[in-house]
């Protein structure tokens, strides 16, 4: 399970009960089926229409997979270039072909095999490229799916508001205040439940599937660079410090807190020589 998710979901559900119980003199008040049923049958409809029904049907893994926890790991994908960029660099393609059996990374089992095959360097970077392009494209558009959810459950809040708005016109004139309540009740929970499912459901589950998509390409790019560098015969001591650099978090490139801060001139300190100030000539016409 991922950690961040099931978090984010229980401080949000707890959130709205605790809110919930000490707000309301009636908890139940707080439970509309037919305001549910305008939002979540609405927004449903509206997504089948706007989408094939081969995407639609994806909503409910993409849901699951917002609460899994991704496992790919970058260190080992680091490890096993290293070990066949030092393979290659000394011609061994059989070895080369043994280690390439153990990797579990289809994205670099398929750049592994197109060096293997004497393919040209321009073109395995084209396809592998174009892999990383489609996975992105393809992810990005799920991604899409649910944040397009996310305007519409708000839209079909107001029109539930407005269903019972009409409603309670109808009934405003001889209607019991029980009636009046019910309909006015629907015309403001429905608002609620659209509100709820847009920014606490649909655009989290946008925002959780764009980063990890983001983490996805930066992986393949990773291995892009390590198959390149491996088509050149490039050392494993440069290939593992270039793909390092993809996975590590500096947060400052040019000073890591390791050594010391230069101190100040204390009293007793001969100051190094101050630098020959750079004289500038300027050209003839300039001066003039």
């Amino acid at each position: 399970m991922n950690p961040s998710t099931v978090i984010g979901a229980v401080v949000g559900l707890l959130t709205l009960v605790i809110v919930v119980a000490l707000a309301a003199t009636d908890p139940g008040l707080y439970f509309n089926l037919p305001g549910l049923a305008i939002v979540l049958g609405g927004t449903c409809a509206a997504l089948f229409i706007a989408y094939p029904l081969s995407e639609v049907m994806r909503v409910f893994k993409l849901v699951v997979t917002v609460f899994r926890n991704d496992q790919h790991d970058q260190q080992r994908d680091i490890e096993e270039l290293v070990s066949m960029a030092q393979l290659w660099m000394n011609t061994d393609v059989h070895k080369v072909e043994q280690e390439l059996k153990k990797v579990t990374n289809p994205f670099l089992r398929t750049g592994v095999q197109l060096i293997i095959d004497n393919t040209p360097e321009d073109q395995i970077i084209e396809l592998l490229q174009w892999r990383v392009s489609r996975l992105r494209a393809r992810e990005m558009a799920e991604a899409q799916m649910f944040r397009v959810m996310a305007t519409f459950a708000p839209a079909f809040g107001m029109l539930g508001t407005l269903i019972g708005l009409i409603n309670l016109m109808a009934v405003l004139g001889d209607g019991s205040m029980t009636m009046i309540g019910q309909q006015l009740a629907i015309g403001l929970m429905t608002t609620f439940y659209g509100i709820l499912l847009a920014n606490l459901v649909c655009k989290p589950i946008a925002v959780k599937l764009e980063r990890r998509t983001a983490r996805r390409v930066e992986s393949m790019n990773m291995v892009l660079q390590g198959i390149a560098m491996m088509c050149e015969k490039r050392g494993p001591a440069v290939v593992r410090e270039t793909l390092n650099s993809f996975v590590m978090h500096v947060e400052d490139e040019i000073y890591d807190g390791g050594a010391s801060a230069p101190r100040a001139k204390t009293e007793g300190q001969v100051a190094p020589a101050a630098a020959k100030p750079v004289s500038i000539t300027r050209p003839a016409a300039a001066r003039q």
